[in-house]
């Protein structure tokens, strides 16, 4: 028979069936991970990659070279896939819009996804729909910081609106002076709030589908170090009508944007209450915790969300789980070095997200699953140290 021949008959049920394919914006670590659940689901994951370095890449997804920048790589990354998501948050709004009006089903919708790229406008929208969020101002000037710090005193932790994230464009105004030489720099103004009381950092996760099924993961606590997440601890130690009240809010948050995929709701836990800090639509890394510890991780949970299928059960997999984030060390070593040290760990999960080592720059992450937390966060905790120090 011809090779002619073969093509022209009609196509069963079984050569019909073309696999979904979810197209998306950047190839970092979440793009990785995400990958690697959908092999698993059959599904085809397409990325849109700054250049051929970028560590998902090594994992095997089709991907595009271009700019998140360039309208026109956003459209051929888009082209031919059943909907558009987003590894970053670093996408001109503009841009998400011009690819609606093309018809471009974007999981989440760009009004929704503007609510994690600016912080100010998110709180104004939070703060408008009665969310609980910390005061706040908008300043141009350092008359309109004096003007905030007459209320709440100095210092004041200053946001830059747009374009920060682990610890960037955050830092403390400690006097008039400092806001004289800060605002200048900052073309957008500053995003002002007190210097809270803040008890503890807490995230909740929320998957929701583009049919309104929600379900929302346990609370977590995250701890930071320099404005940046170093561990996740699951289930946060806390009592459980503060959780239940932190599920309740990230899930009327999720209804309230339409949010689709992954919700991530930052909060504050101060002794005047649960305050919204930020939110992140896409896989985030307070769920990291999720790949070993849940009966769904969070990156199958965003694409069955993404692409209108039926959720996973949220559910915890251990009484108690412990994530610590690899951090690259000081003297630029290479942790992946070290792992043989870090498996030796009893339960430690090691995940090295293949990218170039640099000081500071966040390389991986470990999770242990165990019976109660202390012991757990241990090993987490030593498992990591193993990757990141040369003398241990």
């Amino acid at each position: 028979m011809s090779a002619t021949a073969t093509t022209s008959q009609p196509p069963t049920a079984a050569t019909a069936h073309r696999a979904p394919v979810v197209a998306m914006v950047g190839a970092g670590q979440l793009a990785r991970m995400t990958h690697q659940a959908a092999i698993a689901l059959g599904v085809g994951l397409r990325v849109l990659a700054t250049d051929g370095s970028d560590c998902a890449l090594s994992a095997g997804p089709q991907h595009l070279i271009g700019s998140p920048d360039r309208l026109e790589d956003l459209r051929t990354l888009a082209a031919g896939a059943d909907v558009l998501t987003f590894d970053h948050e670093r996408v001109a709004p503009e841009h998400l819009a011009a690819l609606q009006l093309d018809g471009v089903r974007l999981a989440p919708t760009a009004s929704a996804k503007l609510l994690a790229q600016d912080k100010l406008h998110a709180r104004r929208e939070l703060a408008q729909s009665g969310f609980p969020v910390p005061p706040f101002a908008h300043a141009h000037s350092s008359a309109d910081a004096a003007s905030f710090a007459a209320q709440h005193g100095w210092p004041l932790v200053a946001k830059a609106p747009r374009g920060g994230y682990d610890g960037r464009g955050v830092f403390t105004l400690a006097s008039p002076d400092a806001a004289d030489h800060a605002l200048p720099g900052q073309p957008d103004g500053l995003l002002l709030e007190p210097h809270l009381q803040i008890e503890r950092e807490l995230a909740v996760l929320i998957a929701r589908s583009a049919a309104g099924e929600a379900v929302a993961y346990p609370v977590v606590q995250t701890v930071q170090h320099d404005a940046m997440c170093r561990e996740i601890l699951a289930p946060a130690p806390i009592a459980a009508g503060l959780a239940a009240q932190a599920r309740e809010l990230a899930l009327a948050i999720a209804d309230r944007i339409d949010a689709t995929g992954i919700l991530a709701v930052e909060l504050f836990d101060t002794p005047d209450g649960l305050l919204v800090n930020e939110l992140a639509l896409r896989p985030h890394n307070s769920g990291h915790y999720t790949i070993e510890g849940c009966a769904t991780s969070q990156f199958e949970q965003h694409l069955r969300a993404v692409l209108g299928w039926p959720l996973g059960l949220p559910t915890l997999l251990a009484p108690a789980v412990a994530t610590v984030n690899i951090i690259g060390p000081p003297d630029g070593s290479d942790p992946a070095s070290r792992i043989a040290g870090a498996l030796a760990v009893p339960a430690a999960h090691v995940h090295l997200y293949g990218k170039t080592p640099r000081r500071g720059r966040k390389l991986g992450h470990v999770t242990v699953c165990g019976q109660d937390l202390a012991p757990t966060r241990q090993a987490a905790q030593l498992a990591a140290a193993r990757l990141q120090d040369a003398t241990r």
